[in-house]
C-alpha cells in the first residue's frame, strides 16, 4: 500500500503530459529540478527518512549524555539510568530503521528518475538533425546520455545522503550546546561557517578542472567506440599499433585531466583535516575545562565532544560533498550544452497531424542554402502530382540528396515552402509526415535485432506472414531462410552479419511493408547485382503502384521505365520530362545516358556546358501532369 501511494505521489500519469508541455532545461539546476518535480513524493519522502534518521543520531548524543549523567548520579539514580538506556537503545534502533527505509526509497526514487532522464534525454536527442549526428560522435552522444542519468543519481544521492545530514547534525547540536553553554554554541557555529564557506570557494575553484576531465572523457569515449566499429578498416590497413599509439595519446591527455580534478579534491580534504584538528582539539580542552570548574556535568561533556567530532567530521563530508557536486555539474553543464541545443527543425506549437495523403508533392519558390554559406536552390518549383514515379538524376552536388531531405523536412526551407496534397510540410507535425513517407537510403542501417523484428520496423503491427510475404514480394524470402536461424538471425550491428546487397533488399522490404502514399529511394539498388536489380525492379512496378515515388539515381537505367526524369545541375533543373521524351531531344538526359552507356563519368560541367542558358524550367507548377503506367 505504501509503494502505491508513492506511485500516486510520483506524478507518474502527468509524467508524458510533463515532457511535452516543457522546453528542454539547458542549465543544470532547471534540469534536476524538472526530474524530482516528475515525482515530488517519492523525492519529498526520501529526504523525508534521511533527515529524520540524521535527527535521531543527533539524539543518541543527548541520550548518552542523559545516561552518562544519571550514572555519575550513584546507585539512587537508578531510575533515571534505565529510563535514560531506555531512551539511548530506542534513539539507535529508530536511527537504523529510518537509514535502512531511506535506502529503500532512495533506491525506488534514484532508478526511477534514472528512467526518466534517459527517455526524456533520448526523446530530445533523437530529435535533433542529422546535420547534427554527423558532427558528434555517437559513442560520446550515447555516453553522455548514459552519464546524465549517473550525474543524476549521483547528485540526488550526494544532497540526500552527503549534505542533508551534516546540516541537520548542525541545527541539532546547535539546539544541544545551546543548554550547555550558549558561548560554545556561538563558537561552533562561526567556526563551522567560516570552515564551509572557506572550503567551498575553494572547491568552487575547481570547477574548470572538473569539466575539463568530463570533456576529455566524453570525448575519449567517442573516441574509442568510433575505432571499435570501424575495426575492419583498422584491420585491413594493419593500424593496430597506429590506432593503439593514438588511443594511448588521448588516454595520457584524459588521464592528466583526472589526475588534477582528483588532487585539487585532495588539497580541499587537507585543508579541511587541518582545521578539523585544530578546532576539535580546541573544543575538547573548552570543554574538560568547563568540567573542572564545575560549571557543566560529565555528560556535557561526553556530549560536547561526541558532537564537536560528528560536526566537524560533517563539515569535512559536506565540504568533500559539494566538491563532487561541482564536479558532477561540470559534467550535466557540458552535456547539456551538447545534447540541450535547440533543435534545428522543430515542430511548430500548432503544427496539425496529417491523418491521411495522397502524395501530391509541391515546391513554390524555394530557396535553401546550409550554415556554411553553400547555396543549393533559389526559387525552385516544382510539382509532382500523387501517384507519379519521378526519378531524379544529376551529378554530385547537383542538390539531389538536398531535394529529398527538404521533402522528409530534414531540414527547413529558407524561402518558399513544399506542399504535400496542398498542406505547408512546416505546419505539420514531423512524425506524421514521415508516417506518410517510406525511404530506401543508399546506406542501410539496420538494428541488431532479429530480420523479422528489421522488417517489420516498417509497420510494427504487422503479423509475421505480412513480413513474410512482404520478404517474398522484394526477393528477400530465399536468402533469409538460408541464414542459421531463418527470420530469427540476429543481423549484427548495423546489419554486419549481412551482405551490401542482403541489407538492401530488408531496407526494401522494410519500407514497402510501411505501405506508406510517398516512396523515396536513395540509390535503393546501388548495392544489388543485375540480375537482382532487375528482379526488385519488376516488383517495384507492382509493389508500388499508385505511389508517389522519389528516386535518386546514378545509374540511369533504374528510372528508365519511370513517368518522369528530372535533371538537376548546380541547384536548377536543366530538363524534365518522360525519358523517351528526353532521350528523343538529345540534350542533356540524353549525353548522360550514351557517356553512361561508354561507362564514363557525368560532371557538372559537362551538364552545365550541354544546358542551355535559359534551362532552368520555368512554371512546373503549370505544367500537365504526367500519369503514364
Amino acid at each position: 500500500m505504501f509503494a502505491a501511494i508513492l506511485d500516486r505521489l510520483s506524478g507518474r500519469t502527468s509524467e508524458r503530459q510533463s515532457q511535452t508541455a516543457v522546453p528542454f532545461p539547458t542549465r543544470p539546476i532547471p534540469f534536476l529540478l524538472r526530474f524530482v518535480r516528475l515525482r515530488p513524493g517519492m523525492h519529498l519522502g526520501f529526504l523525508s527518512l534521511v533527515i529524520s534518521a540524521a535527527a535521531c543520531a543527533v539524539a543518541v548524543q543527548y541520550g548518552m549524555k542523559l545516561l552518562v549523567d544519571g550514572m555519575a548520579g550513584g546507585p539512587e539514580a537508578r531510575a533515571e539510568v534505565w529510563n535514560a538506556l531506555a531512551l539511548f537503545i530506542g534513539l539507535i534502533a529508530a536511527e537504523n530503521i529510518l537509514w535502512r527505509l531511506s535506502g529503500w526509497m532512495g533506491c525506488r526514487t534514484i532508478v526511477a528518475a534514472g528512467v526518466d532522464i534517459r527517455v526524456h534525454v533520448f526523446d530530445h536527442l533523437s530529435g535533433h538533425s542529422q546535420r547534427f549526428f554527423g558532427q558528434h560522435l555517437t559513442g560520446a552522444l550515447g555516453s553522455r546520455l548514459t552519464g546524465l542519468a549517473g550525474a543524476f543519481g549521483a547528485v540526488t544521492s550526494t544532497l540526500s545522503w552527503s549534505i542533508a545530514p551534516p546540516i541537520t547534525d548542525f541545527i541539532g547540536a546547535m539546539i544541544i550546546f545551546s543548554t550547555v553553554d550558549w558561548r560554545m554554541a556561538v563558537a561552533l557555529a562561526v567556526v563551522v561557517a567560516f570552515l564551509a564557506l572557506g572550503l567551498i570557494l575553494f572547491a568552487v575553484r575547481g570547477r574548470p578542472l572538473h569539466r575539463k576531465f568530463a570533456e576529455q572523457g566524453a570525448y575519449v569515449n567517442g573516441e574509442l567506440v568510433d575505432t571499435v566499429s570501424n575495426s575492419w578498416t583498422v584491420k585491413i590497413f594493419s593500424a593496430r599499433p597506429r590506432e593503439r599509439a593514438r588511443l594511448a595519446a588521448k588516454f595520457g591527455v584524459e588521464a592528466e585531466a583526472q589526475r588534477k580534478s582528483w588532487m585539487y579534491v585532495e588539497k580541499t580534504r587537507v585543508l579541511h583535516d587541518i582545521f578539523l584538528t585544530l578546532m576539535s582539539g580546541a573544543m575538547l580542552i573548552w570543554a574538560v575545562n568547563e568540567w573542572s570548574r564545575g560549571a557543566i556535568s560529565p555528560g556535557d561533556v561526553v556530549v560536547v565532544s561526541a558532537l564537536t567530532f560528528r560536526i566537524l567530521h560533517g563539515s569535512r563530508d559536506l565540504t568533500l560533498a559539494l566538491a563532487g557536486l561541482t564536479e558532477h555539474f561540470g559534467f550535466i553543464t557540458d552535456t547539456l550544452q551538447v545534447i540541450g541545443q535547440p533543435h534545428e527543425v522543430a515542430d511548430k506549437r500548432d503544427a496539425q497531424v496529417i491523418a491521411d495523403a495522397r502524395g501530391g508533392i509541391e515546391f513554390e519558390n524555394v530557396s535553401f542554402g546550409y550554415a556554411d554559406g553553400r547555396r543549393v536552390f533559389d526559387n525552385l518549383s516544382l510539382k509532382i502530382p500523387a501517384g507519379q514515379r519521378v526519378g531524379i538524376v544529376g551529378p554530385s552536388g547537383a542538390g539531389k540528396s538536398t531535394l529529398i531531405n527538404l521533402v522528409q523536412r530534414f531540414a527547413d526551407a529558407n524561402e518558399g515552402r513544399i506542399l504535400l496534397d496542398g498542406q505547408d510540410i512546416s505546419q505539420i507535425t514531423q512524425d506524421s509526415l514521415r508516417s506518410k513517407i517510406a525511404t530506401v537510403p543508399q546506406e542501410v542501417s539496420l538494428f541488431h535485432r532479429p530480420v523479422m523484428e528489421n522488417i517489420r520496423y516498417g509497420r510494427p503491427d504487422a503479423t509475421d506472414e505480412e513480413v513474410m510475404e512482404t520478404a517474398r514480394a522484394t526477393y528477400c524470402d530465399d536468402f533469409i531462410r538460408a541464414l542459421p536461424y531463418g527470420y530469427d538471425t540476429m543481423v549484427g550491428e548495423r546489419g554486419a552479419n549481412l551482405s551490401g546487397g542482403q541489407r538492401q533488399r530488408l531496407a526494401i522490404a522494410r519500407a514497402i511493408l510501411k505501405d506508406a502514399p510517398v516512396v523515396i529511394l536513395d540509390e535503393a539498388t546501388s548495392a544489388l547485382d543485375t540480375e537482382s536489380e532487375l528482379a526488385i525492379q519488376r516488383a517495384f512496378t507492382e509493389l508500388v503502384r499508385g505511389r508517389t515515388v522519389l528516386a535518386v539515381a546514378h545509374r540511369l537505367s533504374t528510372v528508365a521505365s519511370f513517368d518522369r526524369i528530372i535533371v538537376l545541375a548546380q541547384g536548377r533543373i536543366v530538363e524534365d520530362g518522360h525519358p523517351a521524351e528526353l532521350r528523343q531531344k538529345h540534350g542533356v538526359f540524353d549525353k548522360m545516358w550514351r557517356l553512361q552507356a561508354e561507362g564514363l563519368e557525368v560532371d557538372d560541367e559537362l551538364i552545365t556546358a550541354t544546358a542551355p542558358a535559359d534551362s532552368a524550367v520555368p512554371e512546373l507548377s503549370e505544367q500537365p501532369d504526367r500519369e503514364r503506367a
